[in-house]
């Protein structure tokens, strides 16, 4: 059990935006930490300082907060298999042509930005991505993830430099609008 990786279900992220169901602290530190990525056992690694434990990992199964993941493509995958789609290749604007859409449906696409932002803050950001983290988490639709696209890409830049920034900013821009016209402009979209 404790090799599986899990993710938040529906009800983990809502305590994570709401607190609608009360966690103790300790339990909602680890729920923030699962992020479909590591095991059970390496979150436990982690978080043994804190006093938690199995019972702890169990607590968050029992209560519907986390389960096990499907295996699933990773978003670059999903990404990378749109005609055309060269995360390499960095644009002057942030209009992307019909044949570099990937065709995904709102929910896949939900969960495509989804991971996208979860996989890339926590790989580029570290620590300092911490409440875009949870601003991902607490996202509920599309809309929510497009207001956090500007200071997603700022800190991004910041962190990484503005060429970085921009390759992300692209792939970003595939999942997020799917063809569409981006209305912020940010720091990057100025030569």
């Amino acid at each position: 059990m404790f090799a599986s990786i899990y993710d938040k279900t529906d009800k983990g992220r809502q305590e994570i935006a709401t607190r609608q169901f009360q966690l103790p602290n300790r339990l909602r530190t680890l729920l923030v930490m699962v992020d479909g990525k590591q095991s059970a056992a390496d979150l436990l690694r982690k978080v043994q300082p804190l006093g938690l434990d199995e019972n702890s990992v169990q607590e968050l199964i029992d209560g519907d907060f986390i389960s096990p993941m499907e295996i699933v493509a990773p978003v670059n995958e999903v990404a990378e298999t749109a005609p055309n789609a060269n995360p390499d290749i960095s644009t002057e604007t942030s209009y992307l042509s019909d044949s570099s859409i990937p065709e995904l449906s709102g929910p896949e696409q939900f969960h495509a930005v989804y991971r996208f932002f979860n996989d890339t803050i926590k790989a580029n950001l570290g620590f300092r991505g911490f409440a875009l983290q949870l601003k991902v988490e607490r996202a509920s639709n599309l809309g929510d993830f497009e207001q956090l696209r500007i200071p997603f890409l700022e800190a991004v830049m910041k962190a990484k430099g503005r060429d970085f920034a921009r390759n992300l900013r692209d792939q970003l821009d595939v999942l997020l609008y799917q063809g569409r016209q981006v209305q912020g402009r940010t720091a990057l979209d100025e030569d």
